[in-house]
């Protein structure tokens, strides 16, 4: 069967993309493919939502001015409730005196029990609009660009007359795959390293004022993904290892008196060392091995000794709160990189000075988190297309670094196509 446009992935870049196609041209036939039996990535996963620039965006390939514009028609569809923020100047003014820096954003969340019903409603307002989706189908990378078709891995091949490719963080590996495939060059040489902190409420307390507050430090470390009232921390299932990642549940689930946030490092890699995600997979690999299959974890009252984490004394005296996540109590020293485990411990000293207590023995740095969203293909114009017919868009293919951004990338490229049906 023959389609106007196909999308592959049905996470944010791929709905901010049949949105404004079938908005403004509702006479297109359009398909969302995706091998995920509901949307993945972070409309799932906490459904946090930023609606200021930078955050979210990718500033080489964004101007403040057209990602404002952008941000309108997110809100517009996603119909945030915004979160308030007291205390503000405070904490800015702590991390100034330790030359750190605290960014102000609007924010909304949904959480993670929630954010289905979210996507849900979604797909059923683009169905009614006769947009078809498909989920729990896997297309293969061999694209035949020539020809126009896609193949299914039950052989079923499908063709297009322009193809979107948005396959999230996840499909980092994918999306390099069809690359290669159809010779479309690319970099792939940033990622963010660090890991995944969980302390009591009262040790963090910024986030009452708060939700999720953005801390920059030098060393190109910051905070990311900050979770609190139900938080927990959780795996992440890649090909043969496990990342952690940060989840929150919605007020409606109370409270279980815990926080948790990342504390990223960003890496720039130059020659010999090519490819970030071959970096990315080697770091998660090691960790689980040494790790016994899982990610490691370490109080930082033992960090702070020099030794590490045993399970017979993870949780007694000062460890007074139970870990949230399955994983390995170890030596984050015998994993993580030496030079990015500097940097993001003398980050949490800078942190600690801003909310003392942050350091607290009890407080637990999970480890790896990693955010491979760094490939940057060669576009060949502003709407992200690589060649005539296919565009690539999404955090997976670095033109966004969340979910605002990633469905502004989406409406960019669908005005792109609209512009060439025109």
């Amino acid at each position: 069967m023959k389609y106007d446009v196909v999308i592959v992935g049905s996470g944010p870049a791929g709905l901010g993309t049949a949105f404004e196609l079938i908005e403004k041209r509702n006479s297109l036939s359009v398909l969302i493919l995706d091998k995920e039996r509901i949307c993945s990535g972070g409309l799932l996963n906490d459904c946090k939502q930023n609606y200021t620039f930078p955050i979210g965006f990718t500033e080489e390939y964004w101007t403040v001015k057209e990602a404002e514009k952008m941000l309108e028609i997110v809100e517009a569809h996603l119909n945030p409730k915004f979160l308030t923020k007291t205390d503000l100047e405070k904490y800015q003014k702590r991390a100034e005196r330790v030359s750190s820096k605290l960014v102000n954003i609007r924010q909304s969340h949904v959480g993670t029990d929630k954010s289905k019903v979210l996507i849900d409603s979604l797909l059923d307002i683009l169905r009614s609009k006769g947009v078809e989706v498909r989920l729990k189908t896997e297309i293969k990378h061999d694209i035949d660009a020539k020809e126009k078709l896609i193949n299914i891995e039950n052989s079923e091949s499908i063709s297009y007359d322009k193809l979107i490719i948005a396959p999230g963080r996840k499909g980092f590996s994918f999306l390099q795959d069809v690359m290669n495939y159809l010779d479309i060059k690319y970099s792939d040489n940033t990622l963010d390293v660090g890991i995944r902190v969980e302390t009591r409420f009262e040790h963090y307390p910024i986030v009452k004022d708060y939700y999720d507050p953005k801390f920059y430090f030098p060393g190109k470390v910051r905070t990311f993904c900050t979770n609190s009232g139900f938080a927990l921390v959780v795996k992440e299932n890649y090909h043969h290892f496990h990342l952690v990642n940060g989840h929150a549940l919605s007020t409606e689930k109370g409270q279980n008196g815990l926080v948790n946030f990342a504390m990223l490092k960003s890496i720039g890699l130059e020659a010999p060392v090519r490819s970030g995600q071959q970096m990315a997979v080697f770091l998660a690999r090691l960790a689980n091995e040494i790790g016994g299959g899982k990610p490691i974890m370490q109080r930082v009252g033992d960090f702070r000794a020099g030794k590490r984490s045993r399970l017979e004394t993870f949780n007694l005296d000062l460890y007074d709160f139970k870990n949230t996540c399955d994983c390995t109590a170890g030596d984050l020293g015998l994993a993580a990189p030496s030079k990015i485990m500097r940097d993001i411990w003398k980050s949490m000293k800078l942190l600690d000075s801003i909310m003392p207590g942050l350091l607290h023995p009890s407080t637990i740095m999970y480890y790896p988190e990693i955010k491979m969203y760094a490939n940057k293909p060669e576009f060949i114009d502003e709407y992200f297309a690589v060649t005539d017919d296919i565009y690539l868009i999404g955090d997976g293919a670095g033109t966004s670094r969340g979910i605002t951004g990633a469905w502004a990338s989406g409406i960019r490229a669908a005005q792109g196509i609209l512009d060439k049906i025109d």
